[in-house]
Parts: C-alpha cells; structure tokens; sequence
C-alpha cells in the first residue's frame, strides 16, 4: 500500500468521437488538436495540476497510440512524478479474458485496485473532450462542506439544448433531488458538466453492485447517479460560470476555436497564475512577410504567410502562400495553402496540402436556406488538387 493521496483524479478519454469524422478516424478525440498549439486533453490535464491535483489516471481504448505518446510521462503539464502523476490506463486481460470498458462506470470499476493504490478520501472523475478551465480544488472544498458523497459540476444551459445533458433539479441548497439523463422534456436547465467528485468508499461499493447488475449500461448518468439518488445519499450541484465546451461534434469544435478570437471570452489562455500547459517542439518564430495581411487571428511559431489570414487559427508550422485567403478557419500544424487557394469555414486537419486555385468551404450567403450550409472538413494528410472545390458541410 502507497502512502495516501487525499484527492486523485480519473480521466476519461477513451471515446471514439465518432462525430468528428474524418478528425478523429485514427486519432482518439482528446487528442485531436485545438487553438493552434493545444490539443483537447491539455485543458483537463492543466486543470488538474493547477488544482493541486498530481495523481492521474488517463483511461484510454479508442485509437490510443498518439494520445499515449502525446502524454508519456506527464512532463509538460508537472505530472512527472516519482509518487503519484499521470498513468495511462488502458483496458487489460485478466486471467484467459480481456475486456472492452463498457461505459463510464466499467472503466472506472476496471481500474478500482489502481485507485486503491493510492487510498484516497475522494475520487475526481473528469472527461478529456472539454475545452474549459476550473479549479478542481474549489469544487472539491465545497463537496467536503456539504458533506457530500458526489457533487456533480452544473452549468446553466439555454432551454432548447437542455436535452442533450444530464440534467438536475435542485434544492435553494443546490442539493439534487432528480436527475435525468437527456430528458426529452427537461425540468430544468441545470446541466451536468461530466466533472464529478465522489467520495471515494461510497463509490467503490456503488461499482461493484453496477458491476453485478447484468441490465446495467455501467454509466454514471444512466446509473450510478440516479442509484445513489435512490438510495438517499447526499448529492449535491456545484454551479460553474466560467467558459466550458464539450467539442464532441465538427461545429462545436470550429464554434470552440473561433471564441478564442472574442476579447469578451470568459476564459483568458494568458493568465500565468492559471495557465494551459502542451507538449511542444521547438519551432522558429512565425515569418510574415511583406504584403500578408493578418487580421484578428492567433498564429503558432514556424509558420509562414505571405497570404491573407482573416478570424483563424494557424497552427504550427503551416505554410500560407501569396495570394492565399484563410477565412474563419482552422488550419492544423503542417498545413501549406498554396497560392490563389482559399479556406473559408473549414477546419483543415494536420498536414493537409491545398493546392493553387483550390477552394475549401463556403460562405453562409452563398445558401438561401441556412441548414444547408455549414463547416467543412480536411482530413489528415490529404491533398487538395488544383482548382478542387470542397463544399459547405462536405467531409474528405
């Protein structure tokens, strides 16, 4: 038995993240990039280590070789640890049988003797597809004054997407008395944020009777929660102002890039006492060169533009030719747009080549009817021909 650790923190980040596409058809989506020199994992890694929270478990299934490597041994966000930091996860064989995690709750269930390693009084579950930032520390001190045994972060949603979370109805206290999982109907508009802090002996008995429970879909919100509800214990909402945005699908990921343009974005990636930490290689600084013309755009280092670039993300090492127009995209690291090319609308994966006369995506006013128009998408290492024409919504 290792010495206790009070707070450990488990990372889910074994979804397939099938809506992204082509983005994620061989990468697992916490790995896919964002903001130009981020991927999505860095922000709940971040989180964690600010937070004091120096002991992560990264669960990880789907297409999980670059994602694995990305982490190694947790160095760029201080999670290089002799005792405790980051450990990859990954689903094992046991005696003649090996087994898939076959929901939120099994995959937790699955790693219970590596969190018991640590003993820890409570247990930080957390999803590695959010773009956000919180401190964990602040939740987890408002979940001892409760006396909680779960409290689940809430963030207030428009009523008309309130179905596509879990949703709680709570007390003045912010004690919940209900929860649905994606009501058709919501009652209300607090939604769960997927960050969850449990105590921890309370937990681990709820997994093993989910375990046992053959009808059970081993998930959190269709399970675990509402059981502990059933069954009286103490859950409670910790409401969440900030910025947070779950980038599960190709607009939310683009909407998601596009906000760090907005001066009024809740959420500042310059704040030293807060800041987001990646894995990145050394690189030139970025050349602008005579007659580009940058405007309202963040540009990572290596890059070169001669181009136009208007309200984009340029991501490392990209290449932006004379004559090129980047409009309202987001182009990935290795990219090179070569002359005459335009983006406009699209997000473009890693090492994509577009070529001369090529045009990617459309304008929204090129479309009478709205809902025929939206971001297209590149995959990686594709190759656009001259004069190619992608269009709105389409997906290479």
């Amino acid at each position: 038995m290792l010495k206790t650790k009070e707070c450990i923190a488990m990372l889910l980040a074994g979804g397939q993240g099938s809506r992204l596409g082509v983005l994620t058809k061989h990468l697992a989506k916490p790995a896919v990039p964002f903001g130009g020199k981020y991927r999505i994992i860095d922000f709940t890694l971040s989180n964690c280590i600010n937070s004091g929270i120096d002991t992560v478990g990264v669960l990880t299934q789907y297409q999980p070789l670059l994602l694995n490597d990305y982490i190694g041994n947790g160095h760029p966000w201080g999670l290089n640890r002799n005792y405790g930091g980051v450990h990859i996860l990954s689903p094992y064989t046991k005696s003649k049988t090996a087994e898939w995690y076959k929901g939120t709750a099994n995959a937790i269930y699955q790693n219970i003797k590596f969190i018991d390693n640590y003993n820890p009084e409570y247990v930080v579950i957390l999803s590695g597809d959010h773009i956000y930032k919180m401190d964990y520390s602040k939740m987890l001190a408002f979940h001892k004054e409760k006396q909680a045994d779960c409290t689940i972060a809430v963030l207030d949603v428009p009523k008309e997407e309130a179905s596509r979370f879990g949703i709680m109805n709570i007390t003045d206290d912010n004690k919940i008395y209900e929860f649905e999982e994606k009501p058709p109907q919501p009652k209300s508009t607090k939604a769960s944020m997927g960050v969850y802090i449990f105590t921890w002996d309370k937990l681990r008995k709820y997994l093993i009777e989910d375990e046992e429970n053959a009808e059970s879909s081993n998930d959190f919100g269709k399970n675990i929660i509402p059981a502990m509800l059933d069954a009286g214990e103490n859950l409670y909402a910790y409401l969440f102002e900030g910025y947070w945005k779950d980038v599960g699908t190709i607009d939310s990921l683009w909407e998601a890039n596009m906000d760090l343009l907005n001066d009024d974005l809740p959420m500042d990636l310059s704040d030293k006492k807060f800041k987001i930490f990646a894995r990145n290689n050394s690189n030139p600084c970025t050349l602008i060169k005579d007659g580009a013309v940058v405007k309202n755009s963040l540009m990572s280092e290596g890059c070169i533009v001669e181009g136009n670039v208007n309200c984009s993300i340029i991501s490392t090492n990209c290449e932006i030719q004379k004559g090129a127009n980047i409009l309202y995209s987001v182009i990935m690291s290795g990219g090179v747009v070569e002359e005459g090319a335009t983006v406009q609308y699209a997000i473009v994966g890693e090492n994509v080549v577009i070529k001369k006369g090529a045009v990617v995506g459309q304008l929204p006013g090129e479309y009478e009817n709205a809902d025929d128009w939206g971001v297209c998408v590149v995959g990686n290492n594709r190759v656009i021909e001259e004069n190619q024409k992608v269009k709105s919504k389409e997906m290479v």
